[in-house]
This record gives structure tokens, C-alpha cells and sequence, in this order.
């Protein structure tokens, strides 16, 4: 059933986009296909889980409109609180239980639950369940994905860590706002 769902939702999205993505092309990729990534060690933001996969991005796909991608977070995991300048999102949360802050509203989200949150919403979400959380996360438009591959290298290389500046950089570059790196207010 979930599967299901999720397969409609991806159809409709990709059928709607279609039409406005001069250039895009059809892509099937099974659960661990796509852009394998794994994170860079952070010092002062803690990351969800090291790997991640980007699945639909204008660089494999020609999409000008969607960003979709996937990623296990451990129990325990968390999702620093942060906010897209740009883009609206879309998380589907397919295993697992997690507590979802957006804005100053906490929500607790089950498997096979959905999560959507427009640009400039304040998010953050931690796996509080004994099971990992496998999560598929949609953005409205590219952005994004830059920040996550400008933190990130290829799966298979050495991961080194990432500075502060570095961070903040990649954050610039992917339309994104993390509150712990925000200038501390007097």
C-alpha cells in the first residue's frame, strides 16, 4: 500500500512537471538507485545518517521543477531545524515514527505518514521510534540539492570533515537557513 502510494504520488508529480520541463527525461530507479551520496563530519550541526541518495534533479533528469531523494535516519537521528528560502517540501515518511517541529507546532508522524511545509517554515525532525526512519523528501523546485552535495562527496570516497565557513557557504548556495549557524542576537 505504501508503496503504491508513493509510486501515485511520484507519477502525478513527474506527469505535472512533464509539460514544463522542456528537456527532461524519463528515470526508473529502484530503492538504492541514483546520486549515492555520504555526508561530510560536521562539527557544530548534527546530521541525520551519513548517506543519502538524490534520485530526480536537473543534473540526472533535465527536471527544472522537482528534487526528489531518499535517506535512512537512525533511531536517535535528527534533522537540525532549519528553513528553505525557496522551496516548498514535501517529507513521506515511509517507516519508523518521528517527531516533526514546524515552526512552533510538534507533531509525531507514523509510518507511511505525510509531511508538506512551504518555503520559509521552520523544520526539524528527529527519529524517536527503535526502528530507522526511511524517508522520501520532494522539493518544489532545485535548490536545495546543491547544499546537500556541496556538504556531502560521492559515495565510496573519503567523507572530510567541514568547517563552519564551509557550511555556512554550502547553506548560501542551497537556498537554505540553519538556525545554529544564524549570528547570535543581542
Amino acid at each position: 500500500m505504501k508503496k503504491t502510494i508513493l509510486l501515485i504520488v511520484v507519477t502525478l508529480l513527474a506527469v505535472t512537471c512533464y509539460a514544463q520541463s522542456q528537456g527532461a527525461k524519463t528515470v526508473v530507479l529502484e530503492k538504492n538507485e541514483g546520486e549515492a551520496r555520504v555526508r561530510r563530519p560536521l562539527g557544530v550541526l548534527p546530521i541525520p545518517t551519513a548517506e543519502f541518495i538524490l534520485k530526480v534533479t536537473p543534473e540526472n533528469s533535465g527536471s527544472k521543477h522537482l528534487v526528489l531523494g531518499t535517506e535512512d535516519i537512525p533511531p536517535g537521528g535528527v534533522i537540525p531545524k532549519h528553513k528553505h528560502l525557496e522551496q516548498d517540501e514535501i517529507l513521506l515518511v515511509q517507516t519508523g515514527t518521528a517527531h516533526v517541529t514546524l515552526d512552533d507546532k510538534e507533531y509525531e508522524v507514523h509510518a507511511g505518514g505525510t509531511v508538506f511545509f512551504p518555503a520559509q517554515t521552520w523544520v526539524s525532525l528527529k527519529n524517536i521510534g527503535t526502528d530507522s526512519i526511511s524517508l522520501v523528501f520532494i522539493f518544489s523546485s532545485p535548490g536545495f540539492e546543491r547544499n546537500m552535495r556541496c556538504g556531502s562527496v560521492p559515495a565510496g570516497q573519503t567523507a572530510p570533515p567541514i568547517n563552519t565557513s564551509e557550511l555556512k557557504a554550502c547553506a548560501h548556495e542551497g537556498h537554505v537557513e540553519y538556525e545554529v549557524l544564524r549570528p547570535a542576537t543581542k
